[in-house]
């Protein structure tokens, strides 16, 4: 029954179309965030910026339309979220999410290690986002609380649930899907000299969705491959 259940969410005429409407949901609230915010950090010194508070937290806006997005469509063309991509975890999913998100933090040290060797002057955007929230407010936790929590389910609600549901519905070989998915999970985080690190990671998340055919399954694995982010991001 369970496998049957991992079948049925695998599938989605609609796939494409929620894929894209969480894509474009994203780039225009970075758009819109970054027009209105543009004059304000103009001349910010990094050194030495501004305390932003709550307006910290509009930085993840377009990261929740990600996910959003797929949902809305799942909602008016499909059987809803939680049917159609599997989200309500079962005990199964916690186990392989669990093991995928220690693979994907093995990956992400080996590669990030041997890119350090090469370029060891590439900054952190946690450490943006620690040094404008003003130390370990309130802000800075629900920040940290989305980097483990949020993020993942979005962003697998987006690349492993829509994006792959559509390429399945077209009977691409799941591997490829796997390859495929992690690709695009390595360039929504616009961060060029850690592509090849968050593909790897991507893989082995995107490893959790295939074994059990559940996104649960692979949220889990990100929010695990998260965890330690999410505790930098705080206690930097």
């Amino acid at each position: 029954m369970e496998e049957q259940q991992a079948q049925d969410t695998g599938r989605a005429h609609w796939g494409f179309l929620a894929f894209f409407v969480g894509l474009a949901g994203y780039h225009v609230a970075t758009l819109v965030f970054t027009a209105a915010t543009a004059d304000r950090f103009a001349e910010v010194d990094i050194t030495d910026p501004p305390v932003l508070g709550p307006l910290l937290l509009l930085v993840f806006l377009p990261n929740v339309l990600l996910g959003l997005g797929p949902v809305v469509v799942s909602w008016r063309m499909g059987n809803g979220p939680n049917r159609d991509f599997g989200l309500v975890p079962t005990w199964r999913d916690v186990k392989v999410g669990l093991a995928a998100g220690g693979a994907a933090l093995l990956a992400a040290w080996l590669v990030g290690a041997l890119l350090l060797r090469f370029n060891p002057d590439q900054s952190s955007s946690l450490e943006q986002i620690e040094a404008l929230s003003g130390g370990r407010t309130v802000w800075l936790a629900a920040a940290a609380l989305f980097v483990l929590i949020g993020a993942p389910l979005t962003e697998e609600v987006l690349t492993r649930g829509a994006l792959w549901q559509a390429l399945a519905h077209y009977k691409i070989p799941r591997f490829a899907i796997l390859a495929l998915t992690a690709l695009i999970f390595a360039f929504l985080h616009e961060e060029s000299w850690r592509m090849i690190g968050l593909f790897a990671q991507g893989l082995a998340i995107g490893a959790a969705r295939m074994i059990t055919g559940r996104v649960a399954a692979s949220v889990v694995a990100h929010a695990a491959n998260n965890l330690l982010p999410a505790v930098y991001l705080y206690t930097g």
